[in-house]
């Protein structure tokens, strides 16, 4: 593992990325298109023990339409907002599959997720909701300028 300025390895800038993040950019394939054209929207995220990030999602959005089509996709994180050119700040695109959590796992999920997100409490009970969680196979980190990594995800620290 290779580390930047700051010590610290692509792998756990990967990571630090993930556990800082409150919402991301979920792209998934269009569903019916059969070119699978891209759609990109905005998701919150929660953070429990489990490496990939939970998503709680309505099932009468296109996002959770289309992975019920095909449950590949990608997440875009990127750090805090600095001063400066946003392209040169870390960022990283985890790809993997977005699976429904079965019911038994719900409350658990539901208390995680509230903890990051409050708000959500005004609908996350709504019957159109359910809890999702991305199981990440390789991340794409932009850690700056010419720091560009692909890393499995058998090597991040999660």
């Amino acid at each position: 593992m290779a580390e930047n300025e700051a010590g610290e390895s692509p792998e756990y800038r990967v990571a630090r990325l993930l556990a800082e993040a409150r919402e991301g950019a979920l792209g998934t394939k269009l569903a019916g298109d059969p070119g699978g054209a891209p759609y990109v929207s905005l998701v919150l995220l929660g953070r429990d023990s489990s490496p990939g990030p939970l998503l709680l999602l309505s099932e009468l959005a296109d996002h959770s339409k289309n992975l019920k089509a095909d449950s590949s996709a990608s997440l875009l994180l990127r750090g805090p907002a600095g001063k400066g050119d946003p392209l040169a700040q870390a960022r990283v695109t985890l790809q993997g599959r977005v699976e429904r959590l079965p019911q038994s796992g719900r409350e658990a999920a539901k208390e995680a997720f509230l903890a990051r997100h409050p708000a959500a409490a005004l609908y996350a009970d709504f019957g159109d909701f359910a809890f999702y969680r991305l199981q990440i196979e390789k991340a794409h980190l932009v850690a700056g300028f010419g720091r560009i990594h692909w890393i499995e995800a058998a090597d991040l620290p999660l």
